[in-house]
């Protein structure tokens, strides 16, 4: 954990201790809400944390569907897992935690790592290019805190 993430996190477990456990929680839930926020829009732009473009996918050669009719791939990458159903939220009176879970974390660790991972069933392995799809920048510390006062703000 960076220095900059250590020092808001003791900065908000001073003002969280205050509270009792289920405000906490509530509170928690809907900053990591704002987060997860945060994380889906910056991922639908097709950037990292750093603010740094995606590679580009690979060109694919158009092909013969069914029919005759030409497919073409236009659709931005990771449209589906960016989605509240995937990009999930866990919140507790300590901690939050948004990423992915389940079968789609398999596709987002490939991503945000630049692993090796089959295109498809029994399909060939390819190694992706290094995409980060979750991480916290300086906008997301201040989210964190402007979300964090303004829902303390509330209880009071």
């Amino acid at each position: 954990m960076s220095d900059d993430l250590h020092a808001l996190a003791t900065w908000a477990g001073a003002l969280l201790a205050k509270l009792q456990p289920a405000q906490r929680r509530a509170i928690n839930h809907k900053v990591a809400i704002d987060l997860r926020r945060s994380q889906a829009q910056r991922i639908k732009a097709q950037q990292g944390p750093d603010g740094a473009a995606y590679p580009a996918r690979k060109r694919r050669k158009e092909f013969k569907g069914k029919n005759g009719r030409i497919k073409r791939q236009k659709a931005a990458m990771f449209a589906k897992i960016r989605t509240a159903k995937h990009l999930k939220v866990k919140a507790t009176g300590d901690q939050i935690e948004v990423g992915f879970f389940g079968w789609v974390a398999r596709v987002a660790h490939v991503h945000q790592f630049g692993r090796q991972g089959q295109v498809s069933k029994k399909g060939p392995i390819y190694k992706y290019p290094e995409r980060p799809l979750l991480g916290i920048n300086e906008m997301d510390r201040n989210l964190i805190r402007e979300s964090l006062l303004a829902n303390i703000d509330k209880l009071y």
